[in-house]
């Protein structure tokens, strides 16, 4: 078994690796897998450049690949063992070299990600030399400006590459993808205090429902339908979103959260913490090598349940959180970027009745504003039920504007896609609205002459500087 590693984001020596290829070498027999050190190659990428984007770094591991693992000009069949962006580097590789239509041709058979920042990290939106600092990420080395860029929380990267894996059947093509990650702090091994770095329900760098690769992509569209709903003391006028398709969701991909395992740091860092001489201590290398000797789709999916009953046993004295990601757009396909955005609890939709205690954090994405992501406390909201989603974009009248929108499922409906340790991304669309006025015809029509040839009076013509809205609104 060929097996490559690949590092995340900002390192600058394999010393990153710690002993975790040799612990996995020594240990492979005993999970009946044959894998010897020469067989296995430790990535070195440059991703600190601000000029190297993910897609930069996923073609040259391409070239890596031809040059040092082909055989006979051909991609010799391996498996992956990723930390941190090193999963979203070899899954933007996958999709551009094969894809979900032509993944049964792909030499990858195992990728196992250890803490992936599959759907961004929150330290991410400190800014380049804010998180250049953290040594939990980059031992002092400022991070490449594209890298963080897609890093950051509801980054457009990420929302493509989520849209694009919904498709893919992994099993089906014996490609088998893994997520393995921790919920603990290691609080000895910041050297600032930032809330992101002892955040519940994360490793101190990625949250649990961000390195998921378990999730759901729903699509809302505004209707004619309209509601008077009470809006703090005020009574307002909504129309109601409806979803378009179906709700997406990918190939259940196994995912385990381990216990005492944090992003980064060699005492229970998740990766480079492990030493041959403590190997069988860490549950980390047993759980790897358990993924790496998966080669059918029914083991698949009992290696699934398996990480799923150690992920209850982690979080059974933890909450669960997740993330919810709003994009909101209008029907014209621009980015609407003055709204207010409103999680609505119990039957009467109020954004008061939500559980107290259920929001976490908010942020919205620098580069795309109209980009809003939501962390919860799952097991908080879910006493008092998220029931809806109300949007009041801006401006709210005159010869452009939207409609206040909302959105209210069945009562069962936003819960069954809001799930625990999960990303549920949410595109809403708006209707934007344009007056007649905006563009009006008058005719022409010629001028009235005196006998005498003498102008008395002139055709159609008008100031149009004082216009205002007619209230009547152009067909879509």
């Amino acid at each position: 078994m060929i097996v490559v590693f690949v590092h995340g984001w900002s390192v600058t020596d394999t010393e990153t690796y710690g002993e975790l290829p040799e612990a996995l070498a020594a240990r492979a027999s005993m999970h009946g897998i044959s894998l010897d050190i020469k067989q296995i190659w430790l990535s070195r990428y440059i991703s600190f450049n601000d000029e190297v984007t993910i897609a930069d770094i996923s073609r040259a591991f391409q070239q890596a690949l031809s040059d040092k693992i082909s055989e006979n000009g051909s991609i010799q069949e391996f498996s992956c063992i990723t930390h941190s962006t090193g999963g979203p580097v070899v899954r933007e590789w996958l999709q551009r070299y094969y894809g979900a239509n032509n993944l049964k041709n792909s030499p990858l058979r195992h990728l196992v990600m250890l803490a992936p920042a599959n759907h961004g990290s929150a330290l991410a939106a400190l800014g380049k030399a804010r998180v250049g600092r953290i040594k939990a990420w980059f031992n002092g080395i400022e991070p490449g400006q594209h890298v963080l860029d897609w890093l950051c929380l509801g980054s457009q990267q990420q929302i493509d590459l989520a849209r694009s894996y919904i498709n893919y059947k992994p099993s089906k093509s014996l490609f088998f993808p893994f997520v393995l990650t921790g919920q603990t702090i290691d609080n000895n091994f910041y050297d600032f205090l930032n809330s992101y770095l002892v955040e519940k329900g994360s490793d101190g760098v990625v949250r649990v429902a961000g390195a998921n690769l378990n999730y759901s992509l729903m699509k809302l569209v505004e209707t004619d339908q309209e509601y008077q709903v009470k809006h703090g003391s005020e009574s307002i006028k909504v129309h109601l979103l409806e979803v378009e398709g179906k709700l997406a969701r990918p190939e259940k991909v196994p995912m385990g959260v381990l216990p005492d395992a944090s992003h980064s740091g060699d005492k229970i860092g998740i990766m480079r913490s492990v030493l041959r001489s403590t190997m069988d201590k860490k549950t980390q290398v047993d759980e790897i090598l358990k993924c790496l000797k998966i080669t059918t789709a029914k083991e698949y999916v009992k290696r699934g349940n398996e990480l799923d009953d150690l992920t209850k046993e982690s979080q059974k004295d933890s909450h669960r959180y997740s993330m919810l990601v709003f994009v909101i757009k209008d029907d014209q396909g621009e980015p609407v970027l003055d709204y207010d955005l409103f999680l609505l609890g119990s039957k009467s939709r109020d954004p008061d009745k939500l559980s107290v205690g259920f929001f976490v954090d908010r942020q919205q994405n620098s580069i795309n504003r109209n980009h809003l992501v939501y962390y919860i406390d799952y097991d908080e909201i879910n006493k008092n039920k998220l029931t809806g989603f109300r949007v009041i974009a801006r401006p709210t009248e005159g010869f452009a504007f939207y409609h206040a929108v909302e959105y209210r499922p069945d009562d069962e409906a936003v819960n069954t896609c809001l799930k625990p340790n999960e990303t549920f991304y949410i595109e809403i669309i708006l209707h934007r609205c344009v007056d007649e006025n905006v563009y009006r015809f008058d005719n022409a029509s010629s001028p009235q002459l005196s006998k005498s040839g003498i102008i008395i009076k002139t055709g159609t013509r008008h100031d149009f500087k004082e216009e205002t809205p007619s209230h009547k609104l152009i067909t879509p």
